[in-house]
Parts: C-alpha cells; structure tokens; sequence
C-alpha cells in the first residue's frame, strides 16, 4: 500500500517565491523558487515515502470561471518576470526529481488534482492521497483519514494536516460544505462575490440547519431575519459563487496509470541534477542522506 502525492505546483513556487531570498543558479537565472522547491521535495520524500507523485500547473488561458465571471481573480496584479521564469523552469526540477506533470487549458492545477483524486481515490492499492497546496480551496476534496490535504503553515517547509475532523474543526462544516460556504461568504483572494453583507458565522449556521444552497433555496424559508433576506436576494451571486469555487472532476488529462506517476529516481540522479543548478548544498544532502 502507498501513498499517491498531489502537489499543486503553482502554489507550492509562489511560496518559495516569496519565502527566500532571491538566490540565482549557475548560469545566472533567477532560482530562489526552484532551491526552494528542489528543498521541499527532498523534505516530502523522505518524510511522506510516497510511492507515486504528480504536480499540478495553471494554465495561462482564462479558465471556464473567468468566461462565467469576467471579474474572477481581476484585482490580482500580474506575477513578476522572475516569477513566471521559475515557475516555466520548475517542470524541470520536477522531472529531475522523476516527477509527471499536468496541465490543461481552461482549468486550473485545482481541477486537475480534483480530477486526479477522483480517479485513483477507490484504488486499492493506494493507502493515502495527500494534497500538497496552499489554496484552502482544496479542502473540499478532504475525505475521512484517507484523502488528506498538506497546507504550508510558515514560509515552506511547514505544514498543517487537514483530515475531515480537522476541516469541521476550523470551519465548522464537513469538507463537502465548503463550496456552500464560499458561495454565501465569498473569497476575497479569487474575487469570489458570495452574498453581501453575509459573514462567516451567519453562512455556517445557514448551512448546518439547511444544508447546500440548492436545498436552501429550493424550500425558500420565511425570511424571519435579516441574514435570511440578504441570502434570499441574492439567490444568483450564491449558486454563481458556489460554482466558482467549486473543483471540477472532470478536467480532460488522457488515461494516466499509476505505473505513470511511480517514483523510480535514484539519489545520485537527483544530486548530479541538483549539481547543474548550482544548488551545492541540496546536492549534498541527498549524496549523503538519500532521497
């Protein structure tokens, strides 16, 4: 039995990006992102043992959310020139560690790893999916012990484990949930609308007695309070909402085997590659303390 590691990519290099100092390889490119991913990825093989591993990128083409709501994501300012170059540089640390990568255009590394997960989550011979990603979004997908999510707690090299009593606990809601609470809250970071005016606290207490938004506005209860007619009124900006922040399933990435995302790289591969990004001391580690 093993572990399948998911690994939003995207967000894992934003986090290095911004987490070290802005360090250059041997041939004088901006590194500081790709020593901080080549870093994390020694760390997750040693501590997590995973046995297969797949990174997920975004795409630069709009995404089906931005065709239905032109506003997704517009207040976000273009990423750096040296952000962009590591980030395209990155597919390469990941193939030198004997990492698969994916994409797809018109969605995001969060509908791949949705769709990743539902096709290998009744598996086997899989014991545990980790999902290795910054963006809380990915907690919707968080089922029992099982389907776990690995969220950077400080900078990049620690990490907060979600299970499903761990998602209840913070949000007050089960992982399923979540979509509903975004569409009534929002989300500030993907200029998500949710309903005005309505809160964390008001959203979890909607849910918890109604259930998802589908049902609440398919009974349409007296609006006894304010909160109720807020969320009323503003039945199209929730259901829109609960679709933008919803992960698709479905994303089109070919038949991938498990065969396909089996980790085979030996440890002296990996430090000579590391040796060619001028990346010393990494190389060291892995020479000395494997992989």
């Amino acid at each position: 039995m093993k572990t399948l590691l998911i690994i939003d990519a995207n967000s894992l290099i934003h986090r290095a990006f911004h987490a070290l100092p802005p360090l250059t390889d041997s041939s004088g490119n901006p590194a500081g992102a790709l020593y901080g991913l080549s870093s994390i990825l020694i760390k997750l093989f040693r501590e997590v043992r995973p046995g297969m591993v797949v990174a997920a990128f975004d795409r630069p083409e709009p995404t089906f959310r931005k065709k239905e709501f032109s506003d997704y994501k517009a207040h976000r300012p273009e990423a750096a020139d040296e952000l962009i170059s590591q980030i395209i540089a990155s597919k390469d640390i990941f193939k030198g560690f004997g990492i698969k990568t994916i994409e797809s255009p018109g969605f995001e590394a969060d509908d791949i790893i949705g769709t990743i997960v539902e096709r290998f989550k009744g598996d086997p011979s899989i014991e545990r999916l980790v999902i290795l990603s910054g963006d809380l979004d990915i907690l919707q997908l968080v089922e029992g012990d099982r389907i776990v999510a690995w969220v950077p707690r400080k900078g990049v090299s620690d990490f907060t484990e979600y299970d499903a009593p761990a998602v209840l606990s913070r949000f007050g809601l089960p992982s399923e949930r979540i979509t509903d609470y975004k569409g009534l809250v929002g989300d500030k970071s993907d200029n998500i609308p949710g309903v005005m005016g309505i809160g964390p606290k008001t959203a979890v207490s909607v849910i918890n007695e109604y259930g998802p938004l589908e049902d609440f506005y398919e009974l349409s209860p007296a609006p006894k309070t304010e909160a109720l007619k807020r969320i009323l009124s503003g039945k199209e900006s929730a259901l829109m909402s609960k679709r933008l922040a919803t992960i698709s399933r479905e994303v089109p990435i070919g038949d991938i085997s498990l065969a396909e995302l089996s980790i085979n790289v030996e440890a002296d591969t990996v430090s000579s590659f590391l040796d060619s990004y001028g990346f010393k001391n990494l190389s060291e580690r892995v020479r000395t303390g494997g992989i």
